[in-house]
């Protein structure tokens, strides 16, 4: 039998974050929202690390008009290396919207304009953020980088995705089982 069609164990809807080991400027001290993951590989989206753009500068390049202040000031993440040039908006609700990627327990990501144009109007998500870019792993890669001890994946924490600040996520999100990252030794190994 040649590879498998489904991964042994589906890693969506967990929050995959860099241990201190892992150096690779791309995701050094990343929390990443694992979006899709299947036998060809994983999708994330990066939800620490802010962009240089604003939601409002977003929308305007985009021609859409919104006078929500808040929602103008909203910064944008910086989602990955893949695609950077590519909007995500990761959020709550049971509205379905044009292409939009059912992560879970509610959660969708979607890449479609009807989205932030119904959040400009007020009309959109209650939890939402908006990235540029995600991150890819091909067949097998981030298996093998757990197995490398490069990543901790725990269960995703929607306080972690809406609502602490960005600084915080990174050793929240590990916190949420127990481990402190900034205490976490550089080398891990295996028993």
């Amino acid at each position: 039998m040649r590879g498998m069609s489904e991964p042994a164990q589906n890693f969506g809807n967990h929050l995959l974050i860099a241990l201190p080991s892992l150096h690779d400027p791309h995701f050094e001290r990343s929390v990443t929202l694992i979006c899709q993951h299947d036998a060809d590989g994983a999708m994330g989206v990066m939800v620490n690390r802010p962009s240089d753009y604003t939601v409002g500068e977003v929308l305007q390049q985009m021609g859409i008009t919104s006078a929500d202040a808040d929602l103008q000031a909203q910064v944008v993440l910086s989602g990955g290396p893949v695609h950077p040039e590519r909007g995500f908006v990761l959020h709550e609700g049971e509205r379905a919207w044009d292409s939009s990627l059912s992560i879970g327990d509610g959660l969708y990501l979607t890449t479609s304009r009807d989205v932030l144009e119904a959040m400009a109007r007020g009309e959109g998500p209650q939890q939402a953020v908006v990235a540029l870019g995600c991150a890819g792993w091909g067949a097998g890669q981030l298996e093998q980088e757990l197995v490398d001890d490069s990543w901790l994946l725990v269960p995703n924490r929607r306080d972690v995705l809406f609502q602490l600040p960005l600084a915080q996520r990174w050793q929240a999100a590990a916190g949420s089982i127990g481990i402190d990252l900034l205490n976490h030794a550089s080398h891990s190994g295996h028993a």
